[in-house]
């Protein structure tokens, strides 16, 4: 254990490899055991450990009305910044647990896991670094993870790899709110959607999802407090980025992203951080990183305590799970459901709304709500729902791996040929007349 506990104070600003990675994560909880909590989600093709740290007041289990947070790094193994800066950002929460009132209040209201490395069969692949592409951005299978997900809205055809699967599991396991996607290569924060039709208004070079407003704060949240990524100068002359921010489809389309997959069928709003033209910079480069990130990582934490929280019980007080809660004015493609534990968690900016909570088969029951702005509070407007006539739970719910967008798409295309043939039968109607 002292060995351990050695290892968590000497984190220095270097790239970590395997073993030194896990050292130091197990010798984090060792010497943090009442407020941490390490664990693998699954392992690699080559069978390494994917390691989460996660940090808060009961770091073990959910606990009802504290949200769940994320970081993902290095989920393209030669794209480092990530890797190192969230090893960095939890030595800061640790030491300053307890001594720094902030972090304090966000730790005992938030629970806050952390994967450094999503692809480290990739990291370890990459023997010569460099700013530029390299087959360490792949997985040991040479398939890309950021293009290996169920896409919302075309068939993906990739084969679903075992860091891939781990996430999805992993995300289904937990009720995370929001979560952040860091890589490297570029300087900004994109946002979904990354792929369109024209149901999301790819037509016009932007797919624009139900949240677009908070997705925009969101990446405006974590680019005003980067160092320079708010300036949008980009990496070259030829790519600029207003305020430091992209839809990410109007940068580029995008199939089978993890960020989509996070929002459509995660409840989770998850945005993408590109932290450094490098790819793979020197590691002298490693703490200038971490200065430039530091302030933005902790802001955009605190964004899972925008919007409203509650549960939705029946008459006898026991959770609902799987009813419906939305906001009125922005349904999901696949509706936003309750947890285990009937508890529902919406990112929204403050304003005036109506949630709608719906149990299958009873009325709906509306409420409308103002809410404020309360991430300085650590927590969302509390609205809870009680369903007196309900005293069943409700049936398990799934929303389908198909690409849900497409069918909106065929559906809103289909009326278009339906008209025309009304009109073609009326006109040869009056001919025959």
């Amino acid at each position: 254990i002292l060995c351990l506990v050695s290892a968590a104070a000497a984190l220095d600003f270097k790239y970590h490899h395997a073993e030194e990675l896990a050292a130091y994560l197990k010798g984090v909880h060792a010497a943090y055991p009442s407020f941490t909590h390490l664990h693998s989600i699954g392992r690699s093709v080559e069978g390494r450990d994917l390691w989460v740290l996660v940090l808060g007041r009961f770091p073990t289990h959910h606990k009802i009305g504290i949200p769940e947070f994320k970081y993902v790094a290095n989920m393209h193994g030669d794209e480092t910044v990530g890797r190192e800066i969230l090893l960095h950002l939890i030595d800061f929460l640790v030491t300053s647990y307890r001594r720094d009132p902030v972090i304090t209040r966000l730790l005992n209201n938030t629970r806050i896991h952390i994967m450094p490395t999503m692809n480290p069969d990739g990291f370890e692949a990459t023997k010569v670094p460099d700013c530029y592409y390299s087959r360490g951005r792949y997985n040991k299978n040479g398939e890309d993870l950021n293009r290996n997900f169920p896409d919302a809205f075309e068939n993906n055809s990739a084969r679903i790899q075992p860091e891939t699967r781990a996430v999805m599991d992993w995300i289904r396991n937990e009720t995370f709110v929001l979560s952040a996607n860091l890589h490297g290569g570029a300087l900004v924060a994109s946002y979904t959607f990354d792929n369109g039709n024209s149901v999301t208004g790819s037509l016009k070079g932007y797919s624009r999802s139900p949240d677009d407003d908070v997705f925009i704060h969101l990446a405006k949240t974590y680019s005003s407090n980067h160092a320079s990524m708010y300036k949008g100068m980009g990496c070259d002359n030829r790519q600029t980025f207003p305020e430091g921010i992209t839809n990410g489809y109007s940068w580029y389309q995008l199939e089978g992203g993890m960020q989509d997959y996070n929002y459509v069928w995660g409840q989770c709003f998850e945005i993408t951080l590109e932290l450094s033209c490098c790819k793979y910079p020197p590691a002298d480069q490693l703490e200038k990183f971490w200065r430039d990130n530091k302030v933005a990582l902790i802001e955009y934490i605190k964004q899972v305590h925008l919007g409203v929280k509650g549960q939705v019980t029946d008459k006898n007080g026991n959770p609902i799970p799987n009813a419906i809660v939305e906001a009125k004015g922005r349904p999901h493609v696949c509706p936003y459901r309750t947890n285990e534990q009937g508890e529902y968690f919406l990112l929204l900016l403050p304003g005036t709304y109506v949630i709608n909570a719906t149990v299958p088969g009873f009325k709906s029951m509306l409420k409308t709500v103002e809410i404020p702005d309360n991430t300085g509070n650590f927590s969302a407007l509390k609205q809870d729902f009680s369903f007196s006539e309900v005293s069943i739970r409700s049936s398990v719910a799934s929303c389908p791996k198909t690409p849900l967008y497409q069918e909106l798409a065929w559906a809103s295309a289909a009326v278009k040929p339906t008209l025309h043939v009304l009109v073609l039968m009326t006109i040869m109607l009056v001919i025959f007349k």
